[in-house]
């Protein structure tokens, strides 16, 4: 089974992704971001480098499923391939932070690592508002997202709704975290357990 936790920048992927890996005794994979060589330089100069981070993190991402696939384990995931290439890498060609010429190159690459791989059995996306998000933001204290706007957050927020709302690959759970807090509540964390759990019967 693979299982995939979506959601924006602070919405608690890394939190859940750790806390539903332990009650399910399954493996984590976390998305790469203490040894993305390229997350600093991008906060400082997004267009110079955001081309560089997103194929970062779609290498990083397709070795991830690669990996899960071969390894016939249970799989926990924060953070999908499919944010990449339908959220953060056309949000910067929007905004004009990523040119023309490198958005066709990196979607042509995603559409051919698309090729190979399979979704996950269980897509889980954290819906949350915008400050709810900066509040997070803020309390883990990244020196790098200290640059990130209200604007560049709204932006993501409404591409991953409109991306939730036409998703079909398999099974999706839709969770509203504003008034969540898994780790201080735990029956925040039993009830997406409860409903992860009626998900999974669907599955079989």
């Amino acid at each position: 089974m693979h299982f995939a936790i979506a959601g924006n920048i602070g919405a608690g992927k890394t939190t859940l992704t750790g806390l539903l890996a332990k009650h399910y005794k399954w493996e984590a994979h976390y998305e790469d971001v203490s040894d993305n060589p390229y997350l600093d330089d991008f906060y400082a100069n997004m267009e110079r480098w955001s081309f560089n981070l997103q194929v970062f993190f779609l290498n990083s991402r397709f070795r991830q499923i690669v990996d899960i696939r071969q390894s016939k384990k249970n799989f926990i995931q924060d953070r999908t391939i499919y944010e990449d290439a339908y959220i953060f890498a056309p949000n910067l060609h929007a905004m004009g932070l990523m040119t023309e010429r490198d958005f066709c190159n990196y979607r042509s690459l995603f559409e051919l690592m698309e090729s190979f791989i399979q979704p996950p059995d269980l897509l889980i996306y954290l819906r949350s508002s915008i400050a709810n998000l900066v509040n997070q933001i803020q309390k883990r204290g990244r020196e790098y997202e200290n640059s990130i706007s209200i604007e560049y957050l709204n932006r993501l927020n409404q591409r991953y709704e409109d991306w939730i709302r036409s998703y079909d690959r398999g099974k999706l759970l839709i969770v509203e975290v504003d008034n969540m807090d898994f780790v201080k509540n735990p029956e925040d964390l039993g009830e997406v357990i409860q409903r992860i759990d009626t998900s999974i019967h669907g599955l079989f």
